[in-house]
């Protein structure tokens, strides 16, 4: 009997140590009790494409099962999976929020972890620090989103500086340009919809050249919107054919200058210009801006039919997403291991931004 006994007891924890194991993602449907649940506000964003392969190599590596969860930019829906995971009994939240105007967001998130014990690390999209700072199982990776605009700023500046008359298309000496903003109360995109002028404007300024001029004189808010807050380059193409449907060379008014913030605006914008003939070889140009160097981006830089970008690490995000969410599990300091100069306080983590001009 004691023999018997001994065996079903092995096999019990033979089986159990069998469930224990692997990474999964949402399509493969993985049991994600134990797992770290990484939400995410899109599988259609390009840039969090690249952070996503790359977060899903670090946790194979670190030997983290995860699971993870495409919220199609609806925060209903993403509310609904958090509570599924806490419900299977996931380890850590790992939240890229959809509705990153919304502290109720953020707030209701934070609220069901800590009710089930979870901890929380929400990446990528900004989240107020008042409300992540004050739970201590909380942390925030990101980056300083102003660094961002100001540097995209420089960037354009310099550039027209030094190609100022052949960008003057009009010959009016002055340059008109078109924005386009990726969200309407997202911290990320009004700090690079106003620092990116703004800081390129200094630059005009200081080296005796007007400051930019918003195509269309009409628009107070200056800059064209994502409607459906997805920062799409379906949405760049769709403003930048209608706008030059109206602004032309022949007309006087073309729109001599392209500042996008993100890379897919950018090159929505691209595909519209190079159907109106500009921006391929041998054609006139129009300097197109965009944010995040993702490989399409700098495949446009490297042809010369797209000016420069701002890098946005998504390897450095993955990673330091992981180690955060590995040392809530292990019950170590949740900034182990972090970069001292990257951290935050105690709240949040920073990836540093670099300029991308293909050089």
């Amino acid at each position: 009997m004691k023999k018997i006994l001994a065996l079903l007891l092995a096999l019990v924890m033979i089986f159990g140590l069998v469930g224990c194991g692997g990474g999964s993602s949402e399509e493969e449907g993985g049991d994600a009790v134990g797992e770290v649940a990484v939400f995410w506000y899109t599988f259609g964003d390009t840039y969090l494409s690249s952070v996503r392969a790359a977060m899903n190599e670090a946790f194979a590596a670190a030997g983290i099962a995860y699971q993870d969860y495409d919220a199609n930019n609806s925060q209903t829906t993403q509310t609904e999976q958090i509570q599924t995971a806490i419900t299977k009994g996931a380890s850590v939240l790992v939240v890229n929020i959809v509705d990153a105007s919304s502290d109720d967001a953020t707030q209701a998130i934070l609220d069901a972890a800590n009710t089930a014990g979870i901890p929380v690390v929400f990446f990528n999209r900004s989240v107020s620090e008042e409300i992540v700072s004050a739970v201590e199982t909380a942390a925030y990776v990101g980056t300083d989103y102003t660094q961002a605009g100001h540097m995209q700023g420089k960037m354009i500046g310099e550039f027209l500086v030094a190609n100022y008359e052949a960008t003057d298309l009009n010959g009016d000496g002055t340059i008109s340009y078109v924005m386009f903003k990726g969200q309407e109360g997202n911290m990320e995109a009004d700090a690079r919809t106003q620092f990116g002028v703004e800081d390129a404007d200094l630059v005009l300024t200081e080296n005796g050249k007007p400051a930019l001029a918003f195509y269309d004189a009409a628009n107070t808010s200056k800059y064209l919107l994502d409607q459906n807050g997805a920062w799409s380059a379906a949405q760049g193409q769709e403003h930048m054919q209608t706008l030059l449907s109206k602004y032309s060379e022949d007309n006087g008014n073309m729109v001599e200058l392209v500042i996008a913030n993100n890379d897919d605006m950018a090159l929505g914008a691209i595909s519209a210009l190079q159907a109106a003939g500009y921006n391929k070889e041998g054609a006139k140009y129009i300097p197109v801006f965009g944010v995040d160097a993702t490989d399409a981006a700098k495949e446009k830089i490297a042809d010369k039919s797209m000016t420069g970008t701002i890098k946005q690490d998504a390897v450095g995000m993955a990673q330091a997403v992981v180690d955060i969410a590995s040392n809530f599990q292990q019950g170590v300091d949740k900034f182990e291991g972090i970069e001292e100069a990257n951290q935050v306080g105690t709240w949040r983590v920073n990836i540093p931004y670099s300029a991308y001009t293909g050089e």
